[in-house]
């Protein structure tokens, strides 16, 4: 950056002098006894301490160090779809690089790389490897990123082809989808400057939600009510990401929102979950409390909610995990987005229903099973809520409001039989009516 030359370009010219790196083995023993750990890091030396084997291998991207937006919830998927992939008979490679996880223990995979989730280091481990393919699906957005330069390098992207992880990405093709098929979604625009901004706002009206493209966690985004707040947050968004194009999204005030998971291997489509926000739509999903089952959603909304699902995972092309998100308004389902990897709730729905899903859609996506395949039988007794959990304690700086920006780091699951419960109707009679904008 400091000399304005592309990654590539250094990539090429280190290529060119024959530098590359080698791989050392953790000494989990502090020279004390010899050992044999297959847990690795790179290092410009000599000697190469790990040896590929001949076997298949299926590379796993993990999600790099937890914060806001990427927890320890695709860690869990990560680790999951190790053990699957293993049961598959394949060689595991994990690439992680936070040493507080699961899927970072030196005997989660069969080989661990501990190496930053960037291009530079994952290419040079995938040239050193050479994989099958590599799994994105469950490293979450960071993971996700990767798959534009997996695919244009040739490397196989299991499950999910990157074309049908950009469509979902891709507001206008993704819009464009959703009106072929007949599924509403609410009035949206795309932007580039805070001129279009407003020239945009007067069709669509406000309130508007703004948002940046491929962003984690609701980063930079904001509920506007004027034109004066939506050029000041254009703007602001542009300092911070030049070259974003920005969401422009009418914003339906007071609707419910609801979020469904699915496994799907391109023609067939399991629902694993559907789960019910007790915030209104507006305050992001990780934030929200949430129930499983929904709670108060007829059988009109529900069977809306699973027929856009098992159209969209679909027409997207769906093999592996997919996350929708859902505006409920005067019973009428709108879709504010698809996702086509693991989610935040997929373990969470997994501890609930006491399934391994990760473990079926991790087969999915290798090829080894079809949904049809797998004798669900999800254990359905109650409800269970999910508890964000916040650490305001720790940033006393923050704005303690809620909105579409993600604050929370991590959650809870508590288990309820019915929806008379203390904790239920404690949380229903105090929950965030007013969104921060």
């Amino acid at each position: 950056t400091l000399v304005n030359i592309p990654e590539s370009k250094v990539r090429q010219y280190r290529f060119s002098k024959n530098i590359h790196p080698v791989y050392k083995r953790v000494d989990t023993c502090a020279g004390e006894f010899p050992t044999e750990t297959h847990y690795f890091y790179s290092t410009y030396e000599q000697e190469n301490e790990c040896v590929p084997t001949g076997r298949d291998k299926i590379m796993i991207l993990g999600g790099g160090p937890n914060r806001i937006g990427q927890g320890i919830e695709f860690d869990y998927c990560c680790v999951h779809g190790v053990l699957a992939a293993r049961e598959c008979g394949y060689e595991t490679i994990m690439i992680n690089c936070n040493p507080e996880t699961v899927s970072t223990d030196f005997d989660t995979a069969d080989k661990l790389y501990f190496e930053p989730v960037f291009w530079e280091h994952i290419y040079d481990i995938i040239l050193h490897e050479n994989p099958v393919g590599v799994i994105v699906q469950l490293g979450g957005q960071t993971a996700l990123k990767l798959a534009e330069k997996l695919s244009r390098y040739g490397i196989k992207v299991m499950g999910t082809t990157y074309e049908s992880l950009d469509l979902a990405e891709d507001r206008g093709s993704f819009s464009t989808l959703l009106k072929e098929n007949g599924i509403p979604y609410p009035d949206f625009g795309v932007v580039e400057n805070a001129e279009q901004a407003v020239t945009l706002s007067k069709d669509l009206g406000f309130p508007l939600l703004v948002r940046p493209s491929y962003v984690l966690g609701g980063q930079k985004m904001k509920i506007v009510i004027n034109e004066q707040e939506l050029e000041h947050h254009v703007v602001d968004i542009l300092q911070d990401m030049p070259n974003n194009q920005i969401l422009l999204d009418h914003f339906l005030d007071g609707a419910i929102e609801a979020e469904a998971d699915a496994i799907c291997d391109g023609k067939d489509v399991y629902i694993i979950g559907v789960m019910q926000h007790i915030e209104p739509a507006g305050i992001h999903s990780g934030d929200s409390y949430a129930v499983l089952p929904p709670y108060n959603l007829g059988d009109f909304v529900m069977t809306q909610i699973e027929d856009h699902t098992k159209k969209i995972a679909i027409e997207l092309g769906t093999v592996g995990l997919i996350n929708i998100q859902f505006a409920i308004k005067d019973e009428k389902v709108y879709v504010i987005e698809a996702n086509p990897r693991a989610s935040r709730t997929v373990p969470f729905i997994a501890k609930s229903y006491q399934e391994p899903y990760v473990n079926y859609a991790t087969k999915v996506m290798l090829g080894e099973a079809k949904v049809k395949d797998f004798d669900f039988k999800p254990v359905k007794k109650g409800y269970a809520i999910k508890i964000p959990v916040f650490s305001f304690d720790k940033f006393p700086e923050v704005n303690k409001e809620l909105g579409p920006e993600m604050k929370s780091t991590g959650e809870a699951i508590f288990f309820i039989d019915n929806l008379r419960d203390p904790m239920f109707t404690k949380i229903y009679s105090e929950r965030n009516l007013y969104l921060s904008r």
